[in-house]
């Protein structure tokens, strides 16, 4: 294993212990708004700084670009440059989630080189799940190599979205109407980076979604891509990162899902 993506684990797992502490007391939980529905609490930014502080450690020249806190620049670095290192850090995907008591959420760190994902880690302190993904190396699942599905016909496959509220109802149905509907099921589990992870491990066969950020997207696509799958932007190509619109699935899913976008 990568020695990045080791230290990545541990920077995990110690964000994991945080969040499921704060997990056995909710209702001490001091809750914010960034945005409408849009939560964070002490324990995302928390969870960030001891994320932070296990990479910074080990890689004091590296950059962050994280969910709380922002942009970091790397040694070097000037402000609009594409650093050498970048730890890009979701802590909790799925706040809302989180402080409901609904354990559908997860932590997120990935390492972009030169702009391009290398190292993926999403780990799941409810369940103990660690899923990761190195470049060239493929995906796995606690150490087990996982695939996306083998599910062929659409009508057959199950997916997940992310439709935030601030996509109008109308918006919304007209752009994913015959995708969503003409699957077997469309779930909307609450965390992008764990749809991600599913897709990528063949618990889902496809996902779509609008108004994503790159600490949502870029573990969970590397996760996908190593375990054989396809994700690109509404167009097909590959700004999904930028644009935050995402269709990820199968192989034989994907371009079906692309056919209703763009038929």
């Amino acid at each position: 294993m990568h020695p990045m993506l080791n230290t990545a684990i541990k920077a995990a797992r110690r964000a994991g212990t945080i969040i499921n502490r704060a997990s056995l007391d909710l209702e001490r939980l001091q809750v914010g708004r960034k945005g409408p529905n849009d939560y964070v609490t002490e324990v995302d930014q928390a969870a960030e700084e001891a994320i932070i502080d296990i990479l910074r450690t080990a890689y004091p020249d590296h950059g962050f670009l994280c969910e709380e806190s922002g942009m970091h620049l790397a040694a070097g670095q000037q402000e609009g440059e594409v650093p050498e290192f970048q730890w890009i850090v979701d802590p909790i995907d799925g706040t809302t989630n989180f402080i409901h008591g609904l354990p559908i959420y997860a932590i997120s760190i990935a390492l972009a080189q030169r702009g391009q994902v290398t190292q993926a880690v999403i780990y799941d302190p409810n369940r103990n799940e660690l899923f990761t993904a190195s470049r060239g190396g493929g995906a796995f699942l606690n150490d087990r190599r996982v695939r996306v599905s083998g599910i062929r016909r659409y009508h057959d496959a199950i997916l997940g979205a992310h439709i935030p509220g601030s996509v109008s109802v109308a918006t919304a149905q007209a752009k994913f109407a015959g995708m969503l509907s003409e699957c077997s099921a469309a779930r909307r589990l609450g965390s992008t980076v764990l749809d991600l992870a599913y897709v990528a491990s063949g618990r889902l066969d496809g996902f779509c979604g609008v108004n994503l950020k790159p600490w949502d997207l870029a573990a969970g696509g590397l996760l996908i891509l190593e375990a054989g799958g396809l994700i690109a932007d509404f167009d097909g190509e590959q700004g999904w990162m930028k644009s935050g619109s995402v269709l990820a699935a199968t192989p034989k899913i994907f371009p079906q899902m692309l056919g209703y976008l763009q038929g």
